[in-house]
C-alpha cells in the first residue's frame, strides 16, 4: 500500500509514513497520561525536578510578562513561569495532545495555579498564536515527538517577541564514559518499569528510540540558527544526558 505523503519519518527506530507519525506519538501519550509524571520521577530518578529548575533558572521572565510552554504536558515549567509572571502576567500550556493537556489542567488546578494560566491543543509546527506574542517560549522533552522540528522552531520563532527568549530542554547525547550504561538503562530498565508501572513497555521502548533519534547538541544549534535565532548556546546537564538549548530573537 503506498504510503500517503509519500515521505517518511522516523517513529523511534521504525520508518513510517510522515503522516502517520502524529497518530502513533498520540498514541503513546494517550496511554502514559494519567502515569507520566510518576513515570518521569522513576525514569530519571527525580532528576526531571532539578533540569527543569536549572530551565526555569533562565527564563529571564519578569512580572507582568506573557510566556509559552509548547509540548507543556502536566504543567512543570507553565507552573514555574505562572510564578513568574505573577497575576499580571499570562501563560499557555499547550500540547498537541488531548489527554496529556486535560492531565495538566487537572494538575495545576490542583496546585491552585488560576487566573493567569490558559490551556490550547496546538501543533508544534504551526501555533495559533499572533506574531510576536510571547517574551519566553519553552519546549520541554517535546520537540523529538515533532515530525518537522525546523517548523516547529519557525513557528516559535514567529511567536516570540523581539528580545524573547526560546528554551528548548530535551535528552540529548551523553559524555562517552556514560554510553554503555545509558545504553543498557534505556532499552533494558525503562522498557521493565513501563510495563510494571504503566503496563506499557512498548511505548517507553519508543521513548528510548526517539532520545537516539534526535538532533545532538552541535545540530539543533544550527537548526536553531537556521531558523533565525541569535545568541544561541546550550547548557549541558548531567553529562549531557540532557541539554538546554537557548537562542534569542532580535
Amino acid at each position: 500500500m503506498p504510503h500517503e505523503s509519500g515521505k517518511t519519518t522516523h517513529f523511534g527506530y521504525t520508518e513510517v509514513d510522515e503522516q502517520e507519525k502524529q497518530r502513533l506519538v498520540r498514541g503513546v501519550f494517550d496511554s502514559v497520561a494519567t502515569k507520566y509524571d510518576v513515570m518521569n520521577d522513576l525514569m530519571s530518578m527525580g532528576m526531571h525536578r532539578l533540569w527543569k529548575s536549572f530551565t526555569l533558572g533562565q527564563t529571564g521572565l519578569r512580572a507582568g510578562q506573557a510566556a509559552l510552554d509548547v509540548a507543556g504536558g502536566t504543567g512543570d515549567l507553565t507552573k514555574g513561569m505562572a510564578r513568574q509572571v505573577g497575576q499580571a502576567g499570562h501563560v499557555i500550556l499547550s500540547d498537541i495532545n488531548q489527554a496529556m493537556l486535560e492531565q495538566g489542567r487537572n494538575r495545576l488546578l490542583d496546585d491552585g495555579v488560576v487566573g493567569n494560566v490558559s490551556f490550547v491543543q496546538a501543533n508544534a509546527e504551526a501555533l495559533p498564536f499572533a506574531d510576536n506574542s510571547f517574551d519566553c517560549i519553552t519546549i520541554g522533552f517535546g520537540l523529538r515527538n515533532v515530525t518537522h522540528k525546523e517548523k516547529a522552531l519557525a513557528s516559535m520563532f514567529r511567536a516570540l517577541r523581539p528580545g524573547g527568549q526560546l528554551m528548548v530542554l530535551e535528552f540529548s547525547r551523553p559524555v562517552a564514559a556514560l554510553s554503555p550504561f545509558y545504553d543498557l538503562y534505556s532499552f533494558k530498565v525503562l522498557p521493565f518499569m513501563g510495563k510494571l508501572v504503566a503496563n506499557d513497555p512498548d511505548s517507553y521502548r519508543y521513548l528510548a528510540e526517539s532520545i537516539r533519534k534526535h538532533p545532538d547538541q552541535e545540530t539543533l544549534l544550527r537548526m536553531m540558527n537556521d531558523a533565525g535565532f541569535e545568541r544561541t548556546r546550550y547548557h549541558n546537564l548531567t553529562g549531557g544526558i540532557v541539554a538546554l538549548h537557548r537562542g534569542y530573537k532580535f
